[in-house]
């Protein structure tokens, strides 16, 4: 698959070569060994087969050219010679391309597996343990009953977790009445904060996608286990963050058309290969999703100022349902493969007693753009760059559900309606037992 894209390094080769020190020093914060004096072997054996074959076409050229001149003097011997040259280059070059591309091949497909390197900033450890807690919003409510898990409240209420398993399997659920009401209300609602107040365009993008959409996130080749694939071998997204990123794929923008914000509201799947065994109750981890996801295109200077942004407006959706969360500056070694830089927004569940992932925000650099090949054209510039890219949940809707149901849960077992929701219910102010 990846070696199609050969010609997309991931990394700036040139940069590995000036610092190869700090390469793999970046890479050791993920938890990797040293991989610059491979990746560097690779690209001088590469270059090498390119100086040679350069050279033996130059040749062919000139031998051709100085033919004509043999014959005119009628020099048939060194005619003679030249054409045997010219014929014996002939057949020695397409053993040089050859060469040549699967070098190529090589270090593209060893490129494509590394992760991104991670900003300075971001914290050092292995996993979540040493993740960084920046800030906490809101309080949490205190509770004069014990507060129940959604899994325990929501099945009364219209969470349908046995009709789901029993039409789809494990991990599918089927919401009823004003649950559903409740679910399509939140959607409508974030969808419609993003576009109206905090200026991201809103996109209906496809839910199939090609391999190169994948690749070009950063999906493929490393975690097409967690991917669902149709028959004729498209791709069912695990987020709106592929369809929309790849809207730049092979174009060169204008630096005037940037920052470009999306935001959509799609179906999600995701096998969850990894998750064996992780949030087997409830509605926290499943096979189809709805999220409301939030993309950001940039140069590379507005790009902190775009992560701001995105986290700010996936916050303003926690704020304005009154849902008490943490922000989180995520380790080195916990954030995702395309991410140089990573906030989480935990959300408090009473019923578990905890604060859970509800919105990540991720600024990726010019990592994805590589595998997209998308680019800009700086004012006054004729040289293109790559574009940044960010993208963030604002917010996955199924986990707002959750909050919402265990933040908002009575004693008697039905559960308000946030204020904030109001317009999107139709009048219903809380849910019952159906």
């Amino acid at each position: 698959m990846a070696s199609g894209h050969s010609l997309r390094p991931m990394h700036d080769i040139r940069l590995i070569r000036e610092d190869k020190a700090s390469f793999d020093a970046a890479l050791a914060r993920r938890g990797l060994e040293p991989q610059a004096e491979r990746l560097l072997a690779l690209d001088e054996a590469r270059r090498e087969v390119s100086t040679r074959m350069q050279e033996a076409q130059a040749r062919r050229n000139e031998a051709s050219k100085a033919i004509g001149g043999a014959m005119g003097k009628g020099d048939k011997a060194t005619a003679d010679a030249l054409k045997a040259e010219v014929a014996s280059i002939k057949e020695e070059l397409p053993a040089l391309e050859d060469k040549e591309r699967k070098l190529g091949e090589e270090l593209g497909d060893f490129l494509a597996a590394l992760p991104n390197l991670p900003l300075p900033e971001v914290p050092d450890g292995e996993d979540e343990d040493s993740n960084v807690e920046v800030m906490r919003w809101g309080t949490p409510r205190a509770f004069d009953f014990e507060p129940k898990e959604h899994a325990d409240l929501g099945p009364a209420l219209g969470l349908d977790f046995e009709t789901g398993a029993a039409i789809s399997g494990a991990r599918f659920t089927f919401l009823k009445g004003r649950m559903a009401r409740l679910h399509r209300a939140l959607a409508q609602f974030m969808l419609d904060r993003q576009t109206g107040e905090n200026g991201y365009m809103e996109c209906n993008p496809p839910l199939l996608v090609k391999d190169d959409a994948v690749y070009g996130t950063g999906q493929l080749p490393k975690f097409a286990d967690d991917l669902f694939r149709t028959t004729d071998g498209r791709w069912l997204i695990p987020t709106a963050e592929v369809s929309l990123t790849n809207a730049v794929r092979e174009q060169i923008l204008d630096e005037s058309a940037l920052p470009l914000r999306m935001t959509a509201l799609t179906p999600c799947f995701r096998s969850e290969a990894g998750a064996a065994g992780k949030d087997t109750r409830g509605f926290i981890r499943q096979h189809q999703f709805e999220k409301v996801e939030l993309v950001a295109v940039c140069t590379p200077d507005q790009a902190e100022a775009e992560h701001e942004k995105m986290l700010a407006s996936a916050e303003s959706i926690l704020q304005a349902l009154d849902l008490p969360y943490r922000k989180m500056l995520l380790c080195a070694g916990d954030m995702g493969a395309g991410a140089r830089k990573t906030f989480d927004l935990e959300v408090w569940l009473p019923g578990q007693g905890a604060y859970r992932e509800i919105s990540s925000v991720s600024q990726c650099g010019d990592w994805q753009a590589r595998r997209m090949n998308a680019r800009y054209r700086p004012v006054d510039s004729k040289k293109t760059e790559f574009v940044h890219t960010l993208n963030g949940s604002g917010l996955a809707v199924g986990r707002t559900l959750v909050a919402v149901l265990e933040n908002y849960q009575q004693a008697d077992g039905t559960v308000t309606v946030p204020e904030a929701l109001a317009p999107y219910m139709g009048g219903v102010t809380k849910l019952e037992p159906l």
